[in-house]
């Protein structure tokens, strides 16, 4: 486990991911001046591709679907028009999807579980150590073919994932140390 340390902006450099300066104002808004922070880190860069793929797909369908009724003579668009409307729509889907990976952070303190996100809603998720009943991780295949994970967090008091760390790089060794977190500071 990286070894917690206290600095001022209170974050840790690690082999698991390491808070680049951009981030220190974010972490430190976030982050109370008593605590410690274990680990912060955010989705990989691979988040806004994966989490676009479906959307990605559909927008081909219908930009195809569109490019071929262009042919016919009652349509008033062209080809060209349908594939460019499809490219920009494609890029817009990536553009917010990257605004929403810059605006999530994970961050596991010696008291808590934090998950920021959210682009015009920002939601942010922190519970007790001590109230994190259960822990999961879910490894799809296209996340285990890049070496990432989702590791989900269960509360006292409910059925369900409260919240998920997602696209987590090296989700075994985080889940670890959040373990390892729980037990030492949580019980």
């Amino acid at each position: 486990m990286s070894r917690p340390c206290r600095t001022s902006v209170r974050t840790c450099q690690s082999d698991v991911a390491a808070v680049p300066g951009r981030d220190l104002a974010l972490l430190s808004s976030i982050v109370g001046d008593d605590e410690t922070v274990l680990l912060a880190v955010r989705p990989s860069p691979w988040y806004i591709v994966l989490s676009s793929l479906a959307l990605l797909l559909l927008i081909l369908v219908l930009t195809l679907g569109l490019a071929w009724m262009a042919r016919l003579p009652w349509f008033p668009w062209s080809d060209h028009q349908a594939f460019a409307l499809g490219v920009m729509v494609g890029f817009f889907v990536l553009a917010w999807r990257s605004f929403d990976w810059f605006n999530r952070m994970y961050v596991l303190t010696d008291r808590r579980v934090i998950c920021r996100r959210g682009v015009i809603r920002v939601i942010l998720f922190e519970a007790p150590l001590k109230n994190i009943q259960h822990t999961s991780i879910v490894v799809m295949v296209r996340e285990r073919i890049l070496g990432l994970g989702t590791i989900g967090f269960a509360t006292s008091g409910t059925g369900i994932f409260d919240t998920w760390w997602e696209s987590v790089r090296e989700p075994f060794k985080v889940h670890s140390i959040v373990l390892e977190a729980i037990e030492r500071y949580g019980r």
